[in-house]
C-alpha cells in the first residue's frame, strides 16, 4: 500500500464507511485526527514510561507496569477510531471498568488531592498531563460527531474516552511519586 495517493491533495478524505469524498476540515476526519494524535502522544508516554523505570501499580496482586497499561489504551484507542470511522467494531463492556480499576488502585498509593497542581514534575509525568488534555479534546470531539449526527456511537466508547483523562492523570501523579516529586500548587498571585 502506498503512503500517498495524492486524492487529498484538493483538502478532501474519505472515511472507512464513506462513499463520498469529505473535507478534512468536517468533524468527522477531525475527531479521527484528534484519536490518532492521542494514540500517538500514549506511545510517546508508554517509550518514556520504560526509560523512567517504569511505575507500576498493583492490581489483584499482580504488579503492572505504566507502559503495559498505556499499551492497552493505545488497543483501545484503535477501537474508538474504528468505531469513528464506521466499522463494525466496539470497545468491550468491560473496558470503561478496567480504566477505572486502575485509576482507584493507584489513588489508594497517592496522597489526597487538595488542590490543583502545575504540570510537570517528571518527563514522563508531564508528557502524560499533556496526553490528559488530548484525550479531553478527544472526547469533545467524540461527543461531537454524535451531536452532529454523523456518528451513533457506543456507550462503551463514550464512557471509555470519558473515563480516559482521569486514568492518564493517575498515571502522571505515579510517576511523580515513583520518582519522590512532590506535585507544585499554584500560588495564583499576580
Amino acid at each position: 500500500m502506498a503512503l500517498f495517493t495524492g486524492k487529498g491533495d484538493g483538502g478532501t478524505t474519505k472515511v472507512l464507511d464513506s462513499k463520498e469524498r469529505i473535507s478534512k476540515a468536517s468533524a468527522l476526519p477531525e475527531c479521527l485526527g484528534t484519536l490518532d494524535e492521542l494514540n500517538s502522544y500514549v506511545g510517546f508516554a508508554k517509550v518514556r514510561a520504560v526509560g523512567e523505570h517504569d511505575p507500576a501499580v498493583e492490581i489483584d496482586g499482580k504488579k503492572e507496569k505504566t507502559s503495559e497499561i498505556l499499551r492497552e489504551v493505545q488497543e483501545q484507542l484503535f477501537i474508538v477510531q474504528a468505531e469513528v470511522a464506521g466499522s463494525d467494531k466496539r470497545v468491550a463492556e468491560d473496558r470503561t471498568s478496567w480504566v477505572e480499576v486502575r485509576v482507584n488502585e493507584i489513588e489508594k498509593v497517592m496522597p489526597p488531592i487538595t488542590t490543583f497542581t502545575i504540570s510537570g514534575g517528571t518527563e514522563l509525568s508531564a508528557i502524560l498531563d499533556v496526553a490528559r488534555t488530548i484525550a479531553r479534546r478527544a472526547e469533545r470531539r467524540v461527543v461531537g460527531i454524535e451531536e452532529l449526527g454523523l456518528r451513533e456511537l457506543s456507550p462503551e466508547a463514550k464512557s471509555f474516552m470519558n473515563r480516559l483523562s482521569s486514568l492518564l492523570f493517575a498515571l502522571a501523579r505515579l510517576a511523580n511519586t515513583h520518582a519522590g516529586i512532590e506535585r507544585e500548587s499554584p500560588s495564583y498571585r499576580s
